[in-house]
Parts: C-alpha cells; sequence; structure tokens
C-alpha cells in the first residue's frame, strides 16, 4: 500500500474533516499537557522548558499524523468514510432562510424558559424566605 491513498479522490471531505477534528483535539490536549504538566517535571529545568515542550509537539503531531494517515486509509475505514459523504450528499439540506427562521425560534425560545426559571427562582426564593428556611 505505501504512501498510496486508497480510492482517492473518494470520501475526500469526510477524510479531511476527520483528520482535522482528530487534529484540532489532539492541539488541544497537547497545549494542555505543555503548559500545565511539563512545567512540573523537575528534571526538564526553566532554561530548557520551551525545547522540550516544542520537541513534546513535534514528536505527538508526527505520530498522530502518521496513525491518521494509516486508519484513514484503511479499506474498512475508508469504505465508511466514502459511505458516510455519499450519504450525506442525499441529505435534504434546509435553506438559509429557513435557517435563520429556525434559529430565531430557538432563541427565543431559550429567552422564554430562562425568563420563566427567573420567575421560578423569585418565586421559591420569596416561599422560602417566608417560612424561614433561606435566611439573607
Amino acid at each position: 500500500m505505501g504512501l498510496s491513498v486508497y480510492k482517492p479522490g473518494q470520501g475526500y471531505w469526510t477524510r479531511v474533516l476527520t483528520a482535522v477534528g482528530v487534529g484540532t483535539i489532539m492541539l488541544a490536549g497537547i497545549g494542555w499537557f505543555a503548559r500545565r504538566m511539563m512545567p512540573r517535571f523537575d528534571w526538564i529545568g526553566t532554561e530548557n522548558l520551551l525545547y522540550y515542550q516544542a520537541g513534546f509537539a513535534a514528536i505527538v503531531l508526527l505520530i498522530t499524523g502518521a496513525v491518521l494517515w494509516y486508519v484513514l486509509n484503511k479499506p474498512k475505514y475508508a469504505d465508511f468514510m466514502i459511505a458516510t459523504e455519499n450519504e450525506m450528499k442525499k441529505v435534504n439540506w434546509p435553506s438559509k432562510k429557513a435557517i435563520v427562521g429556525l434559529t430565531w425560534v430557538v432563541i427565543a425560545g431559550t429567552l422564554l424558559i430562562a425568563g420563566l426559571l427567573f420567575l421560578f427562582d423569585l418565586g421559591f426564593a420569596w416561599f422560602f424566605r417566608m417560612i424561614d428556611i433561606l435566611h439573607t
């Protein structure tokens, strides 16, 4: 198989976006580990910390990239990505106008529920103050 792409041109976007998603998660993990955990290692020292952080990031990204390349070009997973992309092309997506309208419905519903919960909270607070359970 080598470095050739299994069924090139098919399932391109699902493979690319899967790699972008995994890469984003890995970058967040690398950033957390390098910033929060590596300074706790006494053997690194503060003068060499940046070099160790950069080396750690490079090694993890290279390993992640190699594993992604291997997995996303295995026939089993690549065929799944191709089938997923083909199914997504069959979906009847709503128009921009419908998306905007539905978004406003969700925002209004969220604000309505937040307002109702606020009123219930005020009512319960008043009630618990009246029966002397809640003290201000």
